[in-house]
């Protein structure tokens, strides 16, 4: 098992027990209301320069890779689908592809907090099985940046229930989950240890900024939380991933 994989069991742990005890609120499905987190809405107020950035990369000559060749540590496959990433910052920044995209670059670097940051692009009639996400001491922000048709027919969701979070639950009980339906420049935070899924049933392209963020905290678990992720995005399997994410031409 590697450093990263201890350590993430350990904190998983740690505050899944926290959460039950109250030391810390656990989220609803879907938090509308970001004044938890007001730096994120600097990213909602500067939407159309993040979709116009967004636009030129989908649309130039640039191959964007698959999520299966970033990363292997969700389980259940869910990444052999079309879902590709454009990734600003895994633990570190990306320079060459923060170069690609500078002025959403500079939005994120002056966000506190932000370990994950990347373009989430789901190819029309895909479908995000069931899963559960890997760290409790994140919270998950979506920005809508390119939704077809701004979901007029709720064409492109997620879904989480918020009960289901044990690793080794029953995936079905996704169906008693809630659902989300992205639109343009809309932002939602959400916990991605709960069961979740997601789809894109459109005929467009789906993309939203997709953060992890810090989870806030009392100081004494947010200091452990700070060490815990530091410590993570050292191993060589977070290396890999800035390694993989690297954009390069279309052949």
């Amino acid at each position: 098992m590697s450093v990263a994989s201890r350590i993430k069991d350990a904190a998983a742990e740690l505050f899944i027990g926290a959460e039950r005890r109250g030391v810390f609120r656990k989220l609803q499905a879907f938090e509308r209301d970001l004044s938890e987190y007001p730096e994120l809405e600097v990213l909602a107020q500067n939407y159309p320069v993040i979709r116009a950035e967004c636009e030129y990369l989908i649309h130039s000559q640039l191959r964007l890779p698959g999520m299966e060749e970033l990363t292997s540590y969700t389980s259940g496959g869910i990444h052999q689908i079309a879902w590709k990433s454009f990734m600003f910052k895994s633990g570190e920044f990306i320079e060459e592809n923060c170069a690609l995209a500078p002025r959403t670059a500079a939005l994120l670097r002056d966000i506190p907090g932000v370990y994950t940051a990347f373009f989430s692009v789901l190819e029309p009639g895909q479908h995000i099985k069931a899963h559960w996400g890997y760290w409790k001491g994140f919270v998950r922000h979506h920005l809508g940046v390119l939704i077809p048709g701004n979901n007029r027919d709720n064409s492109c969701w997620i879904r989480i229930n918020p009960e289901a979070q044990a690793r080794d639950g029953d995936r079905t009980q996704i169906e008693q989950g809630e659902k989300y339906f992205w639109h343009d420049g809309e932002a939602v935070l959400f916990d991605d240890t709960f069961l979740h899924d997601a789809a894109n049933n459109a005929d467009q392209v789906r993309v939203v900024l997709f953060l992890d963020v810090a989870r806030k905290m009392v100081w004494p678990l947010a200091l452990l939380n700070r060490l815990f992720l530091w410590i993570a995005h050292k191993d060589k399997s977070v290396r890999a991933i800035r390694t993989n994410a690297k954009i390069k031409a279309a052949p």
